[in-house]
């Protein structure tokens, strides 16, 4: 059965992989596998853009969502006789049986099946199965991007590419056939500098507590970084020269967290 397993950590958001894909489908008929898609509104692969802290403390990742191809997949159950599965673990939706089937859009709980008004009919992606079944080792998705951030394959020779990988959204259920690693998480950060001699201050003792434990020191430029913290409440505690600083209840549950320049 194919996987794909998407390493988040080396996707530098060049969106090659969406490109190909618009490139691979619209204005190009691939029945009975697909029929053509539109060239908007449309995203079989869509590369979403994170934001996690605020200026000047602000880090960004990406990460590339296309249909997850579940082994139970809700629009399967939904519309069975319209939807099915390959043998090789690829789900498509049938496009000369889905026209004019009202629905389809809605069942999936990730919302990655579109709906082309023009030709009435539920779309997504395929795994680019019209080009699985001529040879192609993997879809084109996979085959555009320049850092490997996508990987395709049989998953049983995926091993070493799934240590520590991940479902994007395990609440959603459906046992999806995508794997994602290495997705950041939120972090807490910050500067000390003397105002008196405005100048940072290098080797500043931090002390985060709460829902995590962890200590460092701020690097030449002044700056201190927790990353890794999952959402919760932290206490940190900043020690320079002699004098301490505590930040009480910082929370990671929205945002990570600029403690801004702090001055001692």
């Amino acid at each position: 059965m194919k996987a794909f397993v998407i390493d988040v950590s080396i996707c530098n958001g060049c969106y090659n992989c969406q490109i190909a894909c618009k490139d691979e489908h619209c204005s190009n008929d691939w029945m009975p596998y697909a029929a053509p898609q539109p060239e908007t509104g449309h995203f079989w692969m869509k590369v979403d853009e994170y934001i996690r802290g605020t200026v000047p403390k602000v880090k960004m990742h990406y990460v590339p969502v296309l249909c997850q191809h579940c082994d139970d997949a809700a629009c399967m159950k939904a519309f069975p006789e319209v939807i099915y599965k390959r043998e090789d673990g690829m789900v498509v939706i049938d496009p000369e049986k889905a026209k004019g089937v009202k629905g389809i859009e809605a069942s999936c709980p990730w919302g990655v099946i579109y709906q082309n008004d023009e030709l009435d009919l539920a779309q997504k992606c395929t795994g680019c199965a019209h080009l699985l079944d001529r040879g192609w080792k993997e879809p084109r998705c996979a085959d555009a991007c320049p850092t490997g951030a996508i990987r395709f394959g049989e998953e049983a020779d995926l091993k070493e590419d799934l240590v520590g990988a991940v479902l994007l959204k395990p609440e959603l259920g459906g046992s999806p056939r995508v794997y994602y690693k290495n997705i950041p998480k939120t972090f807490i950060g910050g500067t000390v500098y003397d105002p008196t001699k405005n100048e940072v201050i290098e080797g500043a003792t931090v002390t985060l507590s709460g829902d995590a434990s962890a200590a460092t020191q701020t690097n030449g430029w002044g700056d201190f970084y927790f990353e890794g913290l999952e959402e919760g409440t932290y206490k940190v505690e900043i020690k320079a020269g002699g004098k301490t600083k505590v930040f009480e209840a910082v929370s990671t549950k929205e945002n990570s967290a600029n403690l801004g320049d702090i001055a001692f």
